[in-house]
């Protein structure tokens, strides 16, 4: 018994004529009445009684059409049910993003979306880097902005780019009032980091560019994924930070200045990570307009930034 004969059967059960609950479904009369002997021959029971003049109900009939208008209606909630699903995922995006490393082309790139796209509800969810590209996987979130290299095997990565180090240094620092540094020029100081978990990829580039220099520094690691720790912990004098140039881009902290690092320093590429199968609008929409945004000026020494929501 499929769903179409039950259809079917109620149009000819409750118009009692053939043609008419033909024109009501919109199909031809021989289709109707082979539907109809179908589901009788199924069941085993006469549902109907016909004859030249008039169709009616068996007694069989009557108890099968007070059944089929409770499936046909709970056919029709379920699907009203699933559209309002539909609709309501097709009007969000879920983006997970390291704290650290967010490039500016990213909030431009949603500016864009949220004027194309005014009734789009966008959700920032902070995260380690791992984490986020578990819950791309596992449906949670939409997308999520991270460092490369990364396990993404099976998901689609939108590059965004080269993101590298800066240094923070408290504004009375010797160094602070020049417009580069190479990075022996911090030895013998502390360096304060964020941890590994926030995003391996720059902490295990910052530990390959100070080997690279001859540098064994101490490293400061803060606690969770967020850049305020660190910064106010470089403002205290607990040492010199090195961290994501986008950190430059969208914190301003009292008594820090950043500044760029010259010659080699440690550098990460960053990419958008989604589904590969995924036809989620506002997620291809999301990604057409971030490729589009992804342009990042030059960093110049500065005691100021743009801050950004998230």
């Amino acid at each position: 018994m499929e769903l179409r004969h039950l259809r079917y059967f109620v149009a000819v059960a409750e118009e009692l004529h053939f043609s008419r609950a033909a024109e009501r479904l919109h199909i031809a009369q021989p289709a109707v009445s082979e539907q109809i002997r179908q589901l009788e021959e199924e069941l085993g029971v006469r549902l109907l009684n016909r004859t030249k003049r008039n169709v009616s109900l068996t007694e069989a009939g009557a108890a099968l059409l007070t059944e089929a208008r409770r499936v046909l209606q709970r056919v029709d909630v379920a699907r009203l049910a699933t559209h309002e699903v539909r609709d309501r995922t097709t009007a969000r995006l879920r983006i997970g993003y390291t704290p650290a490393s967010l490039p500016s082309s990213v909030p431009k790139a949603l500016q864009r979306l949220a004027a194309s796209m005014k009734d789009l509800e966008v959700t920032l969810e902070p995260g380690f880097g791992l984490e986020l590209i578990t819950d791309v996987r596992d449906e949670r979130l939409d997308a999520a902005i991270v460092s490369l290299p990364a396990p993404t095997a099976g998901l689609r990565t939108t590059q965004l780019g080269q993101e590298r180090a800066v240094a923070a240094l408290p504004v009375g620092h010797r160094h602070a009032i020049r417009p580069a540094i190479r990075l022996d020029q911090v030895a013998p100081e502390r360096i304060v980091v964020l941890p590994r978990e926030a995003s391996r990829p720059f902490y295990d580039a910052v530990l390959a560019a100070c080997q690279s220099a001859a540098l064994s520094p101490s490293l400061v690691e803060t606690r969770g994924t967020c850049v305020e720790p660190a910064l106010l912990a470089v403002a205290s004098g607990a040492g010199i930070g090195l961290l994501p140039e986008s950190v430059a881009d969208r914190y301003s902290t009292p008594g820090v200045r950043f500044v760029p690092i010259d010659g080699e320093h440690p550098a990460v590429s960053t990419a958008v990570v989604t589904r590969r199968d995924s036809a989620h609008l506002p997620t291809v929409a999301f990604l057409r307009s971030v490729s589009q945004a992804h342009t990042r000026p030059t960093l110049v020494a500065s005691g100021t930034a743009v801050t950004t929501a998230g």
